[in-house]
């Protein structure tokens, strides 16, 4: 066993603090990654302060990895060491189906989540990227392309595939015109990615405080929810709404801006149950529907296309000694638009 050092929350109401722990023996099919950034997901905090009600502790979270590789097993061959490489949200799928689901595995029964969860012999538990390294099997490692930054590409890992497994599944490109409810840590990618797809893009956002970046990023339009008339403006107008929110909203008005056969989809997860009206989507076979990160395959797919557009998240470092301050800060919305951990603050 190879000693780790990170973060890690060992109760709900208390800080993350620095742990120290064991990382399992690499395996003939592992890749061992020094990891460089983490990105803090606001699933991190979900997670730690059991708003899920599923935490086990002690919990190293960090499912946003971006690092280099140190050691290869005997039997890897799609990496070799000094490679730039990228671990998300799981770690190994489908591990009591016959055969792995390469299109839709985050979908299937099994899933080993990178943290909070337990791998297939059923009783070592995962450990995010909250540390200085990780092993993880070689399917379950990405690319990162040799142009993008590590840091900024950190959060592409979750919030970037979150975004664009929806944009794609629902065929987002010209002529399709896409809103974004919400402009943070996620909506700010789905601008990003959905521009690049040439989808028409409007941003709709509590207030106007953000509206530039919006612009600036690729929204050809940006309104305010707080305003009624934007509801009266845009009725019918949208073939997709992708809700980044995970706060209460009025469902049965945003369904009102879809167009016939228009679909709204749920990446967002409110705290509360969704309330819809039948008559919000009877009338024009309006659908709502929810999307979860994306497979390996989709996710390299992702990458890829980061790269060949020139994509990455707009992040702001931080020490990992200042985790704690920016999870309030996540909370606060008071971030444009993610927190990345430079890890070789751990050494400090």
């Amino acid at each position: 066993m190879a000693i780790a050092r990170g973060y890690a929350a060992t109760d709900a109401s208390k800080p993350l603090t620095p742990f120290t722990f064991e990382r399992r023996e690499p395996n003939d099919d592992d890749v061992v990654i020094d990891i460089k950034f983490a990105g803090i997901c606001h699933s991190d905090i979900h997670t730690v302060r059991n708003e899920w009600h599923n935490a086990v502790y002690p919990i190293v979270p960090g499912h946003e990895i971006a690092g280099i590789v140190t050691a290869i097993g005997s039997k890897v061959t799609k990496f070799k060491v000094g490679d730039r490489v990228g671990v998300g949200c799981f770690v190994d799928s489908c591990v009591g189906c016959a055969s792995r689901d390469l299109d839709r595995e985050q979908y299937m029964p099994g899933l080993v989540l990178t943290y909070n969860s337990v791998e297939a012999d059923g009783k070592t538990a995962t450990q995010g990227g909250y540390s200085d390294h990780i092993v993880v099997k070689q399917d379950y490692v990405l690319s990162i392309p040799e142009n993008l930054p590590l840091d900024a590409s950190a959060p592409l890992l979750c919030a970037g595939i979150t975004l664009y497994s929806p944009l794609r599944h629902w065929n987002a490109g010209p002529g399709k015109k896409v809103a974004i409810v919400g402009m943070g840590g996620l909506g700010h990618m789905g601008v990003k990615l959905g521009a690049a797809m040439g989808a028409d893009i409007t941003v709709l956002s509590q207030t106007l405080s953000k509206k530039d970046d919006g612009l600036k990023l690729g929204a050809r339009e940006y309104y305010a929810t707080s305003d009624a008339e934007t509801f009266t403006k845009l009725a019918g107008t949208f073939d997709l709404i992708i809700c980044t929110v995970g706060v209460a909203i009025d469902w049965n008005q945003y369904l009102g801006l879809l167009k016939i056969d228009g679909t709204m989809v749920v990446v967002g997860a409110p705290e509360h149950p969704v309330p819809v009206h039948a008559f919000s989507l009877i009338p024009g076979r309006k659908s709502i529907s929810g999307s979860t990160i994306g497979s390996i395959k989709e996710t390299q797919e992702m990458l890829d296309f980061c790269g060949e557009n020139d994509i990455v998240s707009e992040i702001e470092t931080i020490n990992i000694q200042q985790v704690n301050e920016a999870y309030e800060r996540v909370l606060k919305s008071d971030v444009r638009y993610r927190f990345v951990i430079d890890m070789a603050s751990l050494a400090a």
